[in-house]
């Protein structure tokens, strides 16, 4: 068997560096910050513990390595709202079906417990004070309205109306036992809490 080249190499650790990632998303966002350990994160990813430290100097840092990159990345899926097809009913029912999808109801959870924990990393606090939730919601005001213009969306405060709804999302998001049980509702029936 031929030795790997650097590119081969780096390969190996970029996909093992997102193995831990995974498998450390999965058990923070279950169990929260205090409630998980590394070696927890290290059997869901199959992996011996140490080769996390390989990797990220410590727990803390592993946990606001995630929050950073899923701010990151819901910063920008909600400022790219607007530019998706279709009509504002669309681009929100877009990103609905996003948030409950079973690839990213892990980011989501993450980021809701990581917000209601008394104790995380304090750089990982200082990231999620700098992007409050009404952040988000502001980005999508503007297509709500226009949604509302259009005569998709009820008539009332924008912002309250977002808040209300994107509370309902999440609160589904958070009940994983519940959801084992009954399921998620469809996406559709969800948006009816936005439409006339």
């Amino acid at each position: 068997m031929s030795p790997l080249n650097k590119q081969q190499l780096d390969q190996l650790r970029d996909e093992r560096k997102e193995q831990i990632k995974q498998a450390a998303l999965k058990i923070f966002a279950r169990r929260g910050y205090a409630g998980t350990k590394t070696s927890m994160i290290a059997a869901e990813a199959g992996i011996s513990e140490g080769l996390i430290f390989r990797y990220f100097k410590s727990k803390d840092e592993l946990f606001t390595t995630l929050v950073q990159e899923l701010i990151e990345e819901a910063t920008k899926e909600t400022e790219n709202i607007q530019y998706l097809p279709g009509s504002p009913y669309e681009q929100i029912k877009a990103l609905t079906e996003r948030m409950l999808d079973e690839n990213n109801k892990y980011a989501f959870m993450f980021i809701l417990r990581a917000r209601k924990a008394e104790v995380i990393p304090e750089k990982a606090a200082r990231i999620l004070e700098q992007n409050p939730v009404d952040g988000l919601l502001n980005r999508l005001v503007p297509v709500f309205i226009k949604g509302q213009q259009a005569g998709e969306f009820s008539a009332g405060d924008p912002l309250k109306l977002l808040s209300w709804y994107i509370y309902t999302v999440n609160s589904l998001i958070m009940e994983e036992a519940w959801q084992e049980e009954h399921g998620l509702p469809n996406v559709d029936f969800l948006m009816r809490v936005l439409t006339n």
